[in-house]
């Protein structure tokens, strides 16, 4: 059966370990090399989720290593440092827009 990994940066890895995901650490310079160890691992992943803090075109950074192969599946999830950086003065709103782009909609608790 396929696995699922994230590749993230120390930060964010501690929280997937906590919810009990499998995760490889990376920074962004080691990031592109452990894609590609992902992908062509035999450990048979079937989705790779990553960090677009560290990666933001996944499928273009391993676009070679990825021909032939219909898995991984490789997901850019959007970066905990995107939400609290300078550029963003409200992380409420962003986690909101994450929100509206993904399911369509808004949620107000």
């Amino acid at each position: 059966m396929p696995k699922m990994v994230v590749l993230a940066d120390s930060e964010t890895a501690t929280g997937f370990r906590l919810a009990g995901v499998e995760v490889v650490q990376a920074t962004v310079d080691t990031a592109v090399k452990e894609l590609e160890r992902l992908v062509t691992s035999p450990e048979n992943y079937g989705l790779v989720a990553i960090d677009s803090s560290l990666i933001a075109d996944p499928a273009k950074a391993v676009e070679r290593a990825m021909r032939g192969r219909d898995l991984p599946i490789l997901l850019p999830i959007p970066s905990l440092k995107d939400a609290f950086s300078s550029d963003q003065s409200d992380a409420k709103a962003y986690m909101g827009k994450l929100v509206r782009d993904t399911i369509g909609f808004d949620i107000k608790l």
